[in-house]
C-alpha cells in the first residue's frame, strides 16, 4: 500500500461547487442535461448516468473533499464505463437521486443550474446560496426521504 491519499491522486481534479436554491425557473431556461447519480452506501464511489439529446454517458467517480468541513471544493476522480461495466455496479446498494440541468443566462454570462463553471454573484432568480449547507450535496440529497426532502425545500423558500 502506497503513502498516498486517495485525494492526492494524479487523477483527481479540484471541483468548486457553487449552490443556490431557486425561487423560480428563468423563462429562457433550457434543459439540456438528465442524470441519475447513484451514491454507493458505504464508500465515496458515485456512479453517474448523464443522458442528453445526443447520448448517454457512464462515470464512475469519487468526490472527496479537500476540507472534510466544506463542501465547496472537492477533488473529483472520473472512470469512463461500458454499458455493462455500468450495469454490474448498478446492483450494489446505492441511494439515488435523479437532476434535471438546465441552462440560462445571468447578466450576460451562461449558467448551467446543477453545476456553476464560473464563481458569480448569485442569479437574480436565486432564492437563497446553499453552497455551504451539506443539505444540499447530492449524497445528502440521494439519501433524504421524500418528507425530510419537502421540508428542505420549503424552508429554503424553493418554488414548488
Amino acid at each position: 500500500m502506497n503513502d498516498r491519499r486517495r485525494e492526492e491522486g494524479r487523477y483527481a481534479k479540484v471541483e468548486r461547487e457553487q449552490r443556490w436554491t431557486v425561487g423560480y425557473l428563468p423563462a429562457d431556461a433550457r434543459r439540456t442535461v438528465e442524470i441519475l447519480d447513484r451514491y454507493i452506501f458505504g464508500t465515496c464511489l458515485r456512479l453517474r448516468r448523464v443522458e442528453t439529446n445526443r447520448d448517454v454517458v457512464l462515470k464512475l467517480g469519487q468526490k472527496i473533499r479537500a476540507d472534510v468541513g466544506d463542501p465547496e471544493v472537492v477533488n473529483l476522480t472520473n472512470m469512463y464505463l461500458s454499458a455493462a461495466e455500468y450495469d454490474v455496479l448498478a446492483a450494489l446498494p446505492a441511494a439515488e437521486v435523479f437532476k434535471t440541468r438546465w441552462k440560462t443566462n445571468c447578466d450576460g454570462i451562461t449558467v448551467k443550474l446543477g453545476i456553476d463553471e464560473v464563481r458569480i454573484p448569485s442569479p437574480h432568480f436565486a432564492a437563497l446560496e446553499v453552497t455551504n449547507d451539506d443539505r444540499f450535496s447530492g449524497g445528502a440529497l440521494a439519501f433524504a426521504s421524500d418528507e425530510a426532502l419537502s421540508d428542505l425545500l420549503s424552508e429554503a423558500g424553493c418554488a414548488g
